[in-house]
């Protein structure tokens, strides 16, 4: 073993010193790769509490945002410590936190406990939203940011606030490393709630300097193991090695995603060698595509069920039994099998395995039963007026050939259904016009029913937010999961709320598990996840 002496050393760093700097610098032989996918962003914007959504997923959560309490993407999505390194329960409604120490932004800041409670606060999450609890309000705790031009909250971030944390009252900083989340009623689900979507930690000084709102939302500092260096929206998102991430040096040097709508476009850039990934494919085309060697198809069913959302305040649609009656006209696996070629299948109505003890075993969809469809519709006086069908076209995967065949299956049981296309999702949810059905897909960010259910169909869902349907029975049930500690109340209530919103006064109708299909270059060491996320930390990348 070579021994220098200080000087020495100090003379070889003089006369480095004197090297052109291409001589010393290391080369970043790091790859860059391409991504085609279906869409980048329904937003436009890359800010998590206003982009929640099956395509943010795929870009924000495994290479742009990072929460405090993660998911294993490769090891059944289990929760892991992330932005911290330890929790404990204080009580029933507040729990602690270990911040990791060293974590930098994308802008060389050190992430500590006064970025995490900026990010649970008023200027950037809940706006004057109150916390809500059994029917009282608590203040939100304000955070002493100014308001300027183009600074405003728009109006869905704290909808989405409020959805994800109904009861969140403040984040209290203990130290430079330690907080406190206070509820304002007991949650036995705030360690779910810290790893589901819209619970990342943001740089407070990258927000607070930013010209407005939507100049932050576009360029998000955040702990990631990538950083935004171009985003145009509908085209093209270029992400680059945070060199400085906590993780180690990640190991691509940069991410393309490129908007490419059709599927045939996707292929044919993957083939092309234009792409090294194309996302959304449908299962007919796996087999064409793994007939060349050089390329495998990786994906299966997913924690996101597709569904179909239904207005009550239609006019046909006021009536439950019209509602009930599109239910029992589906045949579900006919789908599962002509369309996905059995590659996903028909779940126990609106819950996912993983929610353990809290899954309701015994349930099922609403049969497939024409007659009993005649019957209620016959009941209802049902006269064939048309109920229109607002849709994309294939924003989710079949989504069109999907609804065609949904439209036959209602026809054939008298109900007069016409679709009628839409260019975006602002389209879909207009107020104006007449809204009847649509088209959507339910997620379960973590392992207990408040994350899905009561997140987008009780009181502060998007459903209701929207104004499409609500029942007063089902938020009580909702208010019961979210507060109570008892296990057994807890399950009876999500019973209860199934009944209701699946069969008794549907607001939607489970059409079968989501699943989704990644094709590649099989040379490329990479796993897909079982979820939109794409993971590109050093765990999962080998090409």
């Amino acid at each position: 073993m070579m021994n220098l002496s200080r000087r020495a050393l100090l003379g070889a760093g003089a006369g480095a010193a004197l090297l052109p700097r291409f001589a010393i610098a290391q080369a970043d032989n790091r790859p860059t790769i391409s991504i085609a996918v279906q869409k980048i962003s329904n937003s436009n914007t890359l800010e998590v509490l206003r982009e929640q959504s099956n395509v943010g997923e795929r870009i924000f959560f495994s290479s742009l945002w990072e929460g405090l309490i993660g998911r294993a993407w490769l090891d059944e999505l289990k929760s892991i410590p992330l932005l911290s390194t330890e929790w404990k329960r204080v009580s029933d409604s507040v729990i602690e936190l270990k911040l990791r120490e060293g974590v930098k932004f994308h802008n060389g800041d050190e992430m500590t406990a006064e970025d995490v409670a900026f990010s649970f606060g008023s200027g950037r999450m809940f706006g004057d939203t109150p916390a809500t609890a059994q029917g009282r309000t608590i203040p939100v705790r304000g955070d002493g940011i100014p308001t300027r031009a183009g600074r405003e909250l728009p109006p869905e971030i704290p909808a989405v606030a409020r959805r994800s944390w109904p009861a969140l009252a403040r984040v209290e900083v203990v130290d430079k490393y330690t907080v406190r989340f206070h509820n304002a009623t007991p949650d036995v689900t705030l360690e779910g709630r810290l790893a589901r979507y819209g619970s990342e930690i943001i740089s407070r000084r990258a927000f607070t300097e930013a010209e407005t709102w939507f100049d932050w939302a576009r360029k998000p500092v955040t702990t990631g193991p990538y950083k935004v260096v171009e985003f145009r929206p509908d085209q093209l998102l270029v992400l680059e090695a945070h060199d400085e991430y906590w993780g180690g040096r990640p190991p691509l040097k940069r991410i393309r995603f490129i908007e490419v709508p059709e599927v045939p476009a996707r292929i044919n850039m993957l083939r092309s060698g234009e792409v090294q990934f194309a996302c959304d494919i449908p299962p007919d085309q796996i087999g064409a595509i793994e007939g060349d060697a050089k390329y495998e198809v990786q994906g299966g069913t997913i924690l996101n069920h597709r569904i179909s959302v239904f207005n009550q305040s239609h006019a046909v649609l006021r009536d439950a039994r019209v509602r009930r009656a599109m239910t029992h006209a589906l045949d579900r696996q006919a789908i599962v099998e002509s369309l996905w070629a059995g590659r996903t299948l028909v779940p126990k109505g609106l819950q996912w395995d993983y929610y353990g003890d809290m899954m309701v075993a015994d349930w099922a969809a609403p049969k497939y039963d024409p007659k009993e469809a005649q019957n209620l519709l016959k009941q209802a006086g049902y006269k064939g007026d048309p109920i229109p069908y607002r849709l994309l076209n294939n924003y989710y995967t079949n989504q069109t050939p999907t609804a065609q065949v949904l439209v036959e299956m209602w026809k054939a049981v008298g109900l007069n259904v016409q679709i009628e296309m839409k260019e975006n999702w602002t389209q879909i949810l207009d107020r104006n016009g007449e809204r009847g059905v649509y088209d959507w897909s339910a997620s379960a960010p973590f392992n207990d029913p408040v994350s899905c259910i009561v997140n987008q169909f009780g009181a502060n869902g998007q459903v209701q937010q929207v104004g499409l349907w609500s029942n007063e029975e089902s938020n009580r049930m909702a208010v019961v999961l979210e507060t109570s500690t008892d296990h057994a109340q807890r399950k009876q209530a999500f019973r209860r709320m199934l009944e209701i919103c699946e069969r008794e006064d549907p607001v939607y109708q489970v059409l079968h598990q989501n699943a989704t299909f990644t094709a590649k270059r099989r040379d490329i060491k990479w796993k897909a996840a079982p979820a939109f996320a794409m993971e590109f930390r050093a765990n999962n990348w080998g090409g």
